[in-house]
C-alpha cells in the first residue's frame, strides 16, 4: 500500500472532564534518560513520570458476558498449545480497570471505536444508552469513533455524545433523560460535506498537573464501505494517515508534544492467542493488514497507536518512519481484554521517551470472570434487564447444540448457513420475491447461539434477546435480479479488491448453493468458477437469478460493489423477523441442529 492507503470503518465522540480539545504537535525525544532523573521542572519533581494508558476497542455494547466462543479468548500456554479462557462482561471489565489503576497517580483510559453498534439486545434495544452509561462509570476519557458508531446516522451519534431522549422512542426510564457521554468522542477524519468541518472534535488533550497528552481519533477511511448509505449520508471520510499527521502538527503548535492516535482500523496477527508475541522474530514481524502501512507512515510526532476494527489482540512495536520504536496495540473485542501501556513522559521536552529501557512493552490483559463483579455494573445490568425482560425473554425456538457464528474462524459458519436458509425461506414464495438463493455477510453475524441457558429459559431455548444479539441491525431483506456473471463476480470480490483482498469476507450461502474456494491461489482465482452450482446445476453467466440479501449487501457493502448493479428489487421483511420465523419452526421435541457447513469446499 502507499503512504496514504485506502481503508474502511467508523468513529464517534462524547464529552469528558479533562482539558481542552484541539490540536498541537508531537515530537520525539532525542535522548534516553534514566527514569527519575533530576529535572528543572520544579523542586522535588523527577525529570520523567510514567503515565499509565489503559485501552480497549470494539466493545459493541457487550454489557453481559458474551455467549459461546465469542466469550472466550485463546491463551498461549507454556508448552506452546492454546487454551480457550472465558472472558468479558462489563462487571468484570470495571473491576479489572479499577484494580489496574491502583497505585498509578497518572492514568488515562482510551478506546479505539465501535463502543456502540452491533450490540446485544440489552443495549441495542435502548439505542445503546446503557452502554454509554456503563462507559461513563468505567471512567473512559476518550474514544475515536468506529464504523458502527454510524449505524443509526450522524444525528443519532451526536445525541449519543451530547444527550437527550430518542426522537422517536423517547425516554426509556421514567423521570430520567439520557445525559450523554462523559468522555470525548473524536472523529478527526469525518467531515460534514456542507460545512467541511469535522463532525466531532478531532483531538482531545488530557492533562494532569504539568503532564499533557494529546489524542487524535480517526475511523477507517472505508467506513462508507461497511455502513449503510443512510448511516453516512452527508459525511466525508478522509485518509487516516493524512488526517493524523495534520492534527499531530497542530497539537505540536499548541505545545503538546506527547501524542497518541486512536485508530479504528487494525491488523491481523499471525497467531490468535492474545499473549502471542507479534514482535517475533523482529519488530512487528508477526502482524499484517491495513494497520501496518498506517503505522509505517504516521508522523514520528505520534508516540503510540491504539487500534481496533479487526477484533484481534496484539501489542507490537512497529518502527515509525524515522526508525524509532512505536507501540501499536489492539485488545480484541467485547471487553474480553484491555491493554496496559506505560507512557514515559519527559517533563523537560514534554514528549514521550520511546526507548525499550524506559518504555516497557504494552501488555494485553485478560478480563477474567474469576474476580469480583463491580456492584455498580451489576445494578446497571439488572435495571436495564428489567426494562428489556418483557421482550427479551420470549422464546423464539429451540436448538440441539451450540451453533457457532461470530465465534467461528472457519470461512463457512454453521450459524451463517442457518441465517442464509432463514432468509431464503422468507423470500422464496413468489409473492415474497421468488428468491432462488440467499447470501449473508459474515460481519452481520454478531454472536453464537449457545445451547446452555443464559437465564431461566432452559437449555436449548433461543430467546428473542439471543436472536436479536445475533442479528441486531434490523436490515430489510432485498430480493434482486443478478446475472450468473454478477454472482460469480460477487464471489470473487470476497477474496479480492481493496476491501477484501487483504482480509477476505466469505459470504454465507443458503442450501443448494455450492462452490470451491481454493486458498492456495491468489485473489479472484481463489474462486473455482466451474464449481459454482445451484442445486447441482452449474451457474450460467448469461442467466438471471433471484437472489436474497440484506439491504446493506444490496447497497454494495463490505466491498461487494457488483451487488449494487442489481435489477428488479423487491423489499421484504427485516432480517431479524426472517430469522425468528425460521426458529419458530422448531419445537422442544424437534430442535434445530447445527448445519453441517458443507456448502463451501475449502482447499488449503
Amino acid at each position: 500500500m502507499s503512504a496514504t492507503p485506502q481503508r474502511h470503518r467508523r468513529t464517534r465522540r462524547l464529552t469528558f472532564a479533562a482539558i481542552a480539545v484541539t490540536a498541537g504537535a508531537g515530537a520525539m525525544v532525542a535522548a534516553a534518560l534514566p527514569a527519575g532523573a533530576a529535572s528543572g521542572g520544579g523542586a522535588g519533581k523527577s525529570r520523567t513520570v510514567d503515565v499509565q494508558m489503559l485501552s480497549f476497542n470494539d466493545f459493541h455494547g457487550t454489557l453481559e458476558p458474551p455467549q459461546g466462543s465469542s466469550g472466550t479468548v485463546n491463551e498461549r500456554q507454556a508448552d506452546g498449545t492454546t487454551k480457550a479462557i472465558p472472558a468479558g462482561g462489563v462487571e468484570y471489565l470495571a473491576t479489572s480497570l479499577r484494580e489496574a489503576r491502583k497505585g498509578h497517580e497518572y492514568s488515562v483510559t482510551a478506546a479505539a471505536g465501535d463502543m456502540i453498534g452491533g450490540s446485544p439486545m440489552l443495549s441495542g434495544l435502548f439505542h445503546d444508552e446503557p452502554t454509554v452509561e456503563a462507559l461513563n462509570k468505567l471512567k473512559l476519557d476518550v474514544s475515536s469513533v468506529g464504523n458502527h458508531e454510524f449505524d443509526e446516522g450522524k444525528a443519532e451519534l451526536r445525541r449519543m455524545s451530547y444527550g437527550g431522549c430518542h426522537p422517536v422512542d423517547g425516554c426509556f426510564e421514567p423521570g430520567k433523560e439520557y445525559t450523554g457521554a462523559e468522555f470525548k468522542y473524536l472523529a478527526a477524519n469525518v467531515t460534514d460535506e456542507k460545512t467541511k468541518r469535522p463532525m466531532l472534535n478531532p483531538t482531545f488533550i488530557w492533562q494532569k498537573g504539568d503532564v499533557k497528552i494529546g489524542f487524535i481519533g480517526v475511523t477507517l477511511e472505508g467506513t462508507p464501505d461497511v455502513v449503510t448509505a443512510d448511516g453516512v449520508k452527508g459525511l466525508k471520510f478522509g485518509d487516516e494517515v493524512e488526517t493524523i499527521n495534520k492534527y499531530a502538527a497542530e497539537l505540536n503548535k499548541q505545545g503538546v508534544k506527547s501524542i497518541v492516535a486512536l485508530i479504528h482500523e487494525g491488523g491481523l496477527p499471525a497467531n490468535g492467542a492474545y499473549n502471542y508475541d507479534c514482535d517475533s522474530p523482529g519488530a512487528g514481524a508477526g502482524i499484517s493488514g491495513a494497520i501496518v502501512d498506517i503505522a509505517k507512515n504516521v508522523d514520528p510526532k505520534v508516540d503510540a497507536l491504539v487500534t481496533g476494527h479487526t477484533h484481534q489482540a496484539y501489542a507490537c512495536n512497529i518502527p515509525d518512519p524515522a526508525g524509532n520504536p512505536r507501540m501499536v496495540t489492539s485488545a480484541a473485542s467485547y471487553g474480553r481484554l484491555f491493554t496496559d501501556t506505560t507512557l514515559t513522559y519527559d517533563r523537560q521536552t514534554k514528549d514521550i521517551v520511546r526507548t525499550a529501557a524506559l518504555a516497557p512493552k504494552p501488555v494485553n490483559k485478560l478480563v477474567s470472570r474469576n474476580q469480583p463483579k463491580a456492584p455498580d455494573m451489576t445494578e446497571l445490568i439488572t435495571r436495564w434487564n428489567a426494562l428489556a425482560a418483557p421482550v427479551a425473554s420470549r422464546p423464539m425456538g429451540y436448538i440441539s447444540a451450540d451453533i457457532a457464528g461470530r465465534g467461528s474462524e472457519a470461512p463457512e459458519k454453521p450459524l451463517g448457513d442457518m441465517i442464509a436458509d432463514a432468509q431464503l425461506e422468507a423470500t422464496a414464495p413468489a409473492a415474497k420475491g421468488g428468491a432462488q438463493l440467499s447470501i449473508m455477510n459474515p460481519g452481520g453475524i454478531r454472536a453464537d447461539l449457545a445451547y446452555k441457558a443464559a437465564g431461566d429459559e432452559g437449555d436449548g431455548v433461543v430467546t428473542y434477546g439471543e436472536s436479536y444479539t445475533v442479528q441486531p441491525f434490523n436490515n430489510l431483506m432485498n430480493v434482486v435480479d443478478l446475472t450468473g456473471a454478477q454472482l460469480i463476480t460477487a464471489l470473487q470480490q470476497q477474496v479480492s479488491g481493496p476491501v477484501n483482498g487483504p482480509n477476505p469476507k466469505i459470504l454465507q450461502v443458503s442450501k443448494g448453493f455450492t462452490y470451491t474456494l481454493d486458498m492456495t491461489k491468489a485473489g479472484a482465482d481463489r474462486i473455482v468458477v466451474d464449481s459454482v452450482k445451484l442445486n447441482g446445476a452449474a451457474i450460467d453467466p448469461a442467466k438471471t437469478y433471484r437472489v436474497a440479501m440484506n439491504e446493506f449487501l444490496a447497497g454494495g457493502g463490505d466491498g461487494f460493489t457488483v451487488l449494487k448493479d442489481h435489477k428488479n428489487k423487491l423489499v421484504g421483511v427485516p432480517d431479524l423477523e426472517a430469522f425468528n420465523a425460521y426458529l419458530a419452526k422448531s419445537t422442544e421435541a424437534a430442535p434445530l441442529a447445527p448445519p453441517a457447513a458443507d456448502r463451501i469446499t475449502v482447499v488449503k
